[in-house]
């Protein structure tokens, strides 16, 4: 992985660790990264999405109602896409935050993807790349640990 023109992470000390741990020093950390409301916790839980069967599914449904979890995903596309955009052309951004933050601000980016195909929700040290052409987001590829 790397190198990166910019690495970005919540202000939680873990998410600043793992980076660290990943060899890459933190230009910056946002509250954005990692900021839940109550009201998102009140949406859908804080481990409940381990149980569903097609959490980025689940994910989408929250979103499309409007509410906490759409208001979630929305602030995590736009910090992802000010950092983008905050890079040279081609630039690449690394992006260290944590699970529902994730998973929201993905379906969020991607509207239109096949949520029911992505598997379950992120694990410690997962994630997902993404390409980002043009204003739009594309390449959805995972990053996921064996077993």
């Amino acid at each position: 992985m790397g190198p990166f023109d910019l690495v970005l992470t919540s202000r939680s000390p873990r998410a600043l660790e793992t980076a660290v741990a990943m060899g890459f020093a933190v230009d910056e950390q946002l509250d954005a990264l990692g900021d839940i409301s109550t009201e998102a916790v009140a949406e859908i839980g804080h481990h409940e999405r381990w149980d569903w069967e097609h959490p980025f599914l689940m994910f989408a449904r929250f979103i499309g109602h409007g509410g906490p979890t759409m208001n979630m995903g929305r602030r995590q596309r736009e910090t992802w896409i000010s950092a983008l955009e905050s890079v040279p052309a081609n630039g690449s951004v690394l992006v260290i935050s944590h699970g529902r933050e994730i998973e929201s601000g993905l379906v969020t980016c991607v509207p239109d993807g096949e949520f029911a195909s992505w598997g379950g929700p992120f694990r410690h040290c997962e994630g997902v790349e993404l390409s980002y052409v043009q204003g739009r987001f594309t390449d959805v590829r995972f990053i996921r640990h064996p077993g």
